[in-house]
């Protein structure tokens, strides 16, 4: 069963509000565990789990940005008359 456009648009708004804060303070904490390496290296390193953590939520980020498919289309003769 896959979720409806405004089910995967709470989805995507909860996981950004809430779950990506998360992860970013146990992405630094991680990085704090060891000595702290190159500029580039550390640079990478955010880079590749900033898009690590988008992967699995793949699905719910799609086409969120649009308008809902499910919608009845608007009427032109609104106002007319």
């Amino acid at each position: 069963m896959s979720l409806s456009w405004r089910a995967r648009r709470r989805w995507a708004l909860a996981l950004l509000l809430v779950g990506l804060p998360f992860y970013v303070v146990a992405a630094v904490s991680l990085l704090a565990l060891f000595e702290r390496p190159s500029i580039w290296l550390e640079f990478l390193v955010y880079v590749g789990l900033g898009l690590l953590w988008a992967l699995p939520f793949k699905a719910i980020f799609t086409g969120i940005g649009r308008d809902d498919p499910e919608a009845p289309a608007p009427r032109d003769d609104v106002g007319k008359g």
